[in-house]
């Protein structure tokens, strides 16, 4: 068998490389504006018709005329002819593991996506589990992609062709991060589908959704894409780890267990998505589907084609969302953006003259609305790129020249550890913020790790407050409000106070995590 470890020579460019489609396709296809033309004009022929009694004409308007159905019989040859192209190069991934891993019919469920499939809840043992998934082929040569949940701690896999061929398969490279994976048999000639480019769908647009769920073989179902930069909790609450990546495509092209790896594809024919979970009460398809971004998965399948591990980027910073408190406080145009709030040791970002509270609003002048697609835009980039920033400080625009370094191994986050009961202190306006304080001392500053003692520690958040909205928790060390250092609980108690309904107030904190302190700002309103 092939040594499957050695480096090959796979480019992008053969990732991305035109696989020519058939004629009919993009014949069909100038037709589809016709489609809404006829859609369009039926709307409006309902709209004004004359509904008076013994009005003859009325009933023969709603009739549909030869005109107006021609046009939708196109639009279905042009999804049967995308089908007819596509499907050959979609395949049925069959896997083995032991223990907690799937369900025999069913697609094996790691931990982290039951909550997307809460009915395959799988008795922990160590008896084989049969599972099943999808995936799609990328190169004569065989090289597949799917998802890593779909192959993650898998002992056996083969791989089901739709003249049903089984062939046995083995793992280039997973990356838990992305919930993307390579996988590869041995085989030449084989069909492969054609890749395109997430960036440029839109929403609204029609979407096939292709796999084999549930054991019935290739299946094609048809939707739009509902949305764009989806946050999924699964994979960095699974991971732990700072980079992981939510910024799905969400789709209603029904998505069933088995779907996963398969491929969500555009009406010319091109691959924009990978389908990878649903949003359901009961685990089937209830209208919610996500895929990852193909120009995602067609950075991440390179590298781990190429080396067998992501080579992963990093500005050297963590951002958060940016919120309409930071929009006023930053004097920022739009609600968009990311809030730069914590460098760590050796950061590239701060070295360029990025700053804590600084928003980066457009890398290499692409607009920046979100935090996933933020860090969706930046993995594209290969370490040792250098990138543009447009960031917005205070109002002020500027931008940075940064050069972005390989990430550094990543580190498991944990939550601040809680801070000792301490006496409440007088209100002082807290209570609006929805915290309580005390006093840093050295005592407390040693049991939570913090260097050196004074200062306020935050000793109770009420719940479902401004302050928990925000993010803020007990053992938080408040560094500054509004910019001032807020050396002891009664600076604090007398800035509250000055504080009237509706103002925000901005507090710096740090919070202890494995790295040490990390610092970030939170803008918070307080109610009226």
């Amino acid at each position: 068998m092939r040594d499957h470890t050695r480096d090959r020579s796979f480019s992008k460019s053969k990732l991305s490389r035109k696989i020519p489609m058939p004629d009919p396709v993009r014949t069909k296809l100038k037709l589809i504006g016709a489609t809404a033309v006829a859609f369009t004009g039926g709307v409006l022929l309902a709209s004004g018709l004359d509904l008076t009694p013994g009005s003859h004409a009325s009933v023969l308007q709603q009739v549909p005329s030869r005109q107006d159905v021609k046009p939708v019989a196109d639009l279905s040859e042009a999804f049967i002819s995308i089908a007819e192209s596509v499907t050959p190069a979609v395949v049925s991934i069959d896997t083995e593991r032991r223990g907690n891993g799937g369900r025999e019919g069913g697609e094996g469920v790691p931990e982290q996506f039951r909550r997307m499939f809460p009915q395959f809840r799988i008795p922990d043992d160590n008896a084989p589990q049969e599972a099943r998934g999808s995936g799609f082929i990328i190169s004569a040569d065989g090289y597949i992609i799917t998802n890593n949940h779909v192959v993650e701690g898998a002992e056996k896999i083969d791989v089901v062709f739709q003249d049903n061929r089984h062939l046995h398969a083995t793992v280039v490279g997973r990356d838990p991060l992305t919930d993307i994976a390579v996988i590869k048999v041995e085989a030449r000639g084989l069909p492969t589908v054609r890749l395109g480019s997430s960036d440029n769908s839109r929403i609204g647009e029609w979407v096939l959704a292709i796999g084999n769920p549930l054991n019935l073989g290739t299946t094609v179902t048809s939707g739009i894409i509902s949305a764009k930069g989806r946050p999924l909790p699964i994979l960095r609450e699974s991971s732990g780890s700072r980079w992981a990546i939510e910024d799905f495509i969400q789709t209603d092209a029904p998505i069933n267990p088995g779907n996963s790896g398969g491929p969500l594809v555009n009406l010319r024919g091109e691959v924009v998505g990978v389908n990878s979970a649903i949003a359901s009460p009961t685990g089937y398809y209830s209208g919610y589907g996500f895929a990852v971004p193909i120009d995602l998965a067609r950075r991440i399948s390179d590298d781990l084609i190429r080396y067998h591990a992501v080579r992963r980027p990093a500005l050297g910073v963590s951002i958060t969302e940016v919120t309409p408190e930071d929009a006023e406080v930053y004097r920022l145009e739009r609600i968009q953006g990311v809030v730069a709030q914590d460098f760590p040791a050796g950061s590239a970002a701060r070295r360029a003259g990025l700053q804590q509270g600084d928003v980066i609003v457009a890398v290499d002048g692409k607009p920046i609305q979100r935090v996933g697609q933020f860090q969706r835009v930046i993995a594209s980039y290969h370490p040792g790129d250098e990138v543009k920033l447009d960031v917005v400080r205070y109002g002020a625009r500027r931008q940075l020249k940064v050069t972005l370094t390989p990430a550094a191994t990543d580190e498991t986050t944990q939550r601040a550890a809680q801070a000792p009961p301490a006496a409440p202190v007088p209100d002082g306006g807290t209570s609006r913020l929805g915290v309580a304080v005390g006093p840093l001392t050295p005592e407390i500053a040693r049991q939570m790790g913090y260097s050196g003692a004074g200062g306020i520690v935050i000793t109770d958040v009420q719940p479902y407050g401004p302050a928990a909205r925000a993010g803020l928790q007990d053992g938080m060390r408040i560094v500054a409000v509004d910019g001032q250092p807020a050396n002891d609980v009664n600076a604090f108690r007398a800035a509250m106070a000055r504080k009237r309904a509706g103002d925000v107030v901005s507090l710096q904190v740090q919070v202890r995590t494995p790295g040490g302190a990390q610092s970030s700002i939170l803008n918070i309103r307080l109610p009226d």
